[in-house]
């Protein structure tokens, strides 16, 4: 209790968000790289730990799917670089970005790689890492929030629910080479779990749902498509497993969500209009 009585004292010398600078955040030294979850969309997602790295980075190299709402906090004097990845679109290589974040911190910057959703879930996270730690770089990881929980919350749908479900799966509705993943047993998949929370989904989901319907799925199982999750363009379609190959002109980014877990969403649907005026999340 003392250490919370003293940290209370310095943090009342200042009030709202102005008492975070009393807070002792990690160095962010020059010549790192951060890996930075920035959430599902919403700028009001990410971490403190991640508003931080914002604040102090030199270089910031983000995807695609960063809001240009949370790159306005940027310091004043961060370069901002464009590293995104949009399926079936011109796009930088993978192994090309894992080189740039090297030699920017080989060039002493503060670099902030600045990830949609969770640098490790299907955010290739991993592999930038292993990069940064192969060439001896001194680098941070900084979870977020992935697009398969928060997306899902701010539509209404618990991806867990002790009366609905035990087990969830997460998986990519694509591979490396943009194609429906091979290596994916979806006979398993179909078995081993009542929800399944898929990303990046849309391209192949009717293909997909064939798949589990193969395996055994029942087609009455409930489908959900949240789009723009978190963001005030956030639009939802439901419908059936059986009737997902019906479905066209999806919005993307969107996560997919197969299993009784949707139908709480009629009560928790509450990220209404007036809600999403500000952005912010």
């Amino acid at each position: 209790m003392a250490m919370l009585d003293r940290l209370k004292s310095l943090f009342r010398r200042r009030a709202g968000f102005a008492a975070l600078d009393a807070a002792q955040f990690p160095r962010f030294e020059a010549g790192a790289v951060w890996l930075v979850g920035a959430g599902p969309g919403a700028p009001g997602l990410l971490s403190l730990l991640g508003y931080h790295a914002l604040q102090q980075a030199d270089v910031v190299v983000h995807d695609a799917l960063v809001s240009p709402r949370l790159l306005a906090m940027a310091g004043p004097r961060a370069e901002i670089v464009f590293a995104g990845k949009r399926g079936g679109r011109p796009s930088p290589q993978q192994a090309d970005i894992s080189l740039k974040l090297v030699d920017l911190a080989r060039r002493g910057h503060r670099v902030l790689r600045l990830k949609g959703g969770d640098p490790f879930m299907f955010g290739r996270g991993g592999e930038e890492a292993l990069a940064l730690a192969e060439a001896g770089i001194s680098f941070r990881i900084v979870p977020g929030i992935s697009s398969g929980l928060g997306g899902l919350a701010y539509a209404g749908i618990p991806v867990t629910h002790r009366d609905a479900n035990q087990t969830v799966i997460f998986l990519t509705g694509h591979d490396e080479t943009g194609g429906l993943p091979q290596v994916v047993d979806w006979t398993a998949i179909a078995k081993a779990a009542p929800v399944i929370v898929m990303f990046m989904a849309v391209r192949h989901l009717p293909n997909i749902a064939g798949k589990l319907l193969a395996a055994g799925r029942d087609p009455a199982d409930r489908l959900a498509v949240v789009s723009n999750g978190t963001l005030p363009d956030q639009s939802v379609v439901e419908t059936t497993l059986g009737a997902a190959g019906s479905l066209a002109d999806l919005e993307t980014p969107a996560i997919v969500v197969v299993g009784p877990v949707s139908a709480y969403r009629p009560l928790l649907d509450w990220y209404a209009p007036d809600l999403r005026e500000n952005g912010i999340g």
